[in-house]
């Protein structure tokens, strides 16, 4: 009773001939097979981005950090002068131009 048959194969042909006619049928099938192609497209590349980021996260894990450096004998650190701040000068606050027109 569930199985397909033949004629229902037939019978589905002829009402989709009927609704959209024998010259847009095959420019739909086309375009369904384009969109299907697409999406396949992107799932694989979906799967290889999901891949390349586990190699990446692999090949990182495998870093170590460096080891601290020790200072060459007969050269001393360089000496650097400690951060001063400039004493700052009072900014006067911006001017109001509804003011200056007032008292024009």
């Amino acid at each position: 009773m569930g199985a397909l048959k033949p004629w229902h194969i037939a019978v589905l042909v002829v009402v989709l001939i009927l609704l959209f006619g024998a010259k847009r049928l095959p420019d739909a099938a086309r375009s369904l097979g384009r969109s299907l192609r697409i999406i396949k497209a992107e799932t694989k590349s979906l799967q290889d981005d999901d891949r390349n980021l586990a190699e990446k996260a692999d090949a990182q894990a495998g870093y170590q950090p460096l080891p601290p450096q020790q200072p060459v004998q007969g050269q001393p650190y360089a000496q650097q002068q400690p951060y001063t701040q400039q004493p700052q000068q009072p900014v006067a606050p911006p001017a109001d131009p509804v003011q200056r027109v007032r008292e024009n």
